[in-house]
């Protein structure tokens, strides 16, 4: 199995104070493993994060996050949101504060 941070991708856009801590994580949790979003199986959701609106998703296989780096366009739809958010989701790597979102 990879690393951690190599099966793991940073998550951007997530709408903030709309939902509880923890339905939001629920959500990502089914964004990312759906079929239709070039997803599979998650290991693990982090979220919130020291960033605002920023979660990490680490994968159960490295593939995975090729698949869903490849994937054009990630929108966050759900019942419980009023519209879809756009993410963006970008590959993790050690230096996450050079990230510029």
């Amino acid at each position: 199995q990879a690393a951690k941070s190599a099966r793991t991708v940073v998550i951007a856009g997530i709408p903030d104070g709309l939902l509880h801590n923890d339905v939001m994580t629920d959500i990502l949790m089914i964004h990312f493993q759906m079929s239709k979003n070039n997803g599979g199986d998650v290991e693990e959701v982090t979220y919130p994060t020291v960033r605002k609106g920023v979660a990490y998703v680490t994968f159960e296989d490295q593939e995975v996050v090729e698949r869903v780096l490849k994937k054009d366009e990630h929108r966050l739809e759900d019942k419980r949101l009023s519209r879809y958010y756009l993410l963006n989701v970008t590959r993790y790597c050690e230096n996450v504060s050079s990230f510029i979102i």
